[in-house]
């Protein structure tokens, strides 16, 4: 196949998904823009644009629409139905519709909400629409700073739950990378938490997850449950043998060549994780941010003398 047919096939695809899953916020000429900052030579098998655009069509993003009904999956399938479940094997596999309902209103309402990270990150950013999806109550809902009162004693601060009739913690995020969050938020909160008030019950309920994230964080044995709507298996390690967009039959697209276009740039956008954070590798964006798991080469901004110009806005959290 010709070089111009194949870059015809492929903006032929980008065009149908900015009329449609990106939600017409990512034009042709915003995709060109992008695309020019990579080099382009008349082979296919070297073409750093080609690559580029190759990822950008395999590229996974979930618009407002789309993470407003997941939050309802989350809610249901990873809240409401096992609480259901626990109650009606407590009560002898029950079929009473009216009891189950009553006992699961009565640990909702012993149940706080929260995002991870602080007010202006996309864990706590997502309360908003998780909220107003399930016809939540505003008062199911707390900051991370209301979980404890401090209160002075001589040179010292003691610490106490604030409100001791809470018996459900649920923290909520968008994706589970590496883990590195929510390990943070076990030391700073869940254990002193646990030490405080040790028959509290702590969820980590997450939209996204690798498969690697949530066996750290489930190693840590600090939460009661976590779980994910989606989990992203080893192939959706874009850049490693088994990914799931490279396929030996298809020989215009070279994994090696792909990677070796992706770390090059990347290491000039994220020096220490060119190719996402903790080599995360993914190719995942949500229209409220796109994670840093993510290939840098889509989100990336640079610094002068290398500049960059994002496919996918990104906004920030500093990991150092």
């Amino acid at each position: 196949m010709r070089k111009q047919d194949v870059v015809d096939l492929l903006y032929e695809k980008l065009k149908s998904l900015s009329e449609t899953i990106w939600e017409r916020q990512h034009s042709i000429n915003h995709i060109e823009t992008w695309v020019n900052q990579f080099e382009t030579t008349e082979n296919i098998l070297d073409d750093e644009r080609i690559h580029a655009l190759y990822l950008l069509t395999n590229f996974i993003y979930f618009g407002q629409i789309e993470i407003r009904a997941l939050l309802v999956s989350l809610y249901r399938d990873l809240f409401k139905t096992p609480i259901i479940h626990g109650v009606r094997r407590a009560n002898g596999d029950t079929t009473d519709t009216d009891l189950l309902q009553r006992e699961f209103a009565k640990q909702l309402e012993a149940t706080r909400f929260l995002g991870v990270g602080n007010p202006s990150e996309s864990g706590v950013h997502l309360l908003y629409y998780f909220r107003q999806e399930n016809s939540l109550p505003r008062t199911a809902f707390i900051n991370s700073h209301e979980i404890f009162s401090r209160e002075t004693a001589g040179d010292s601060q003691v610490l106490s739950v604030r409100d001791k009739k809470i018996e459900r913690y649920v923290f909520i995020d968008d994706l589970c990378g590496s883990g590195t969050q929510a390990e943070q938020y076990s030391r700073d909160l869940v254990e002193p938490l646990r030490k405080l008030k040790p028959d509290v019950k702590i969820h980590y309920l997450v939209l996204f997850a690798t498969d690697l994230g949530l066996k750290a964080v489930r190693d840590l044995n600090r939460y009661d449950y976590v779980a994910s709507v989606f989990e992203l298996d080893h192939s959706f390690k874009t850049l490693e043998p088994g990914s799931r967009i490279f396929s030996s039959q298809d020989g215009r697209y070279d994994r090696l060549k792909v990677r070796a276009t992706c770390e090059k740039h990347g290491h000039q956008l994220w020096s220490k994780h060119p190719l996402g954070y903790k080599d995360g590798q993914l190719l995942l964006g949500f229209s409220h941010n796109t994670p840093d798991n993510t290939l840098p080469i889509f989100w990336g901004e640079g610094n002068p003398p290398h500049a960059w110009d994002p496919m996918f806005k990104r906004y920030h959290k500093n990991y150092g």
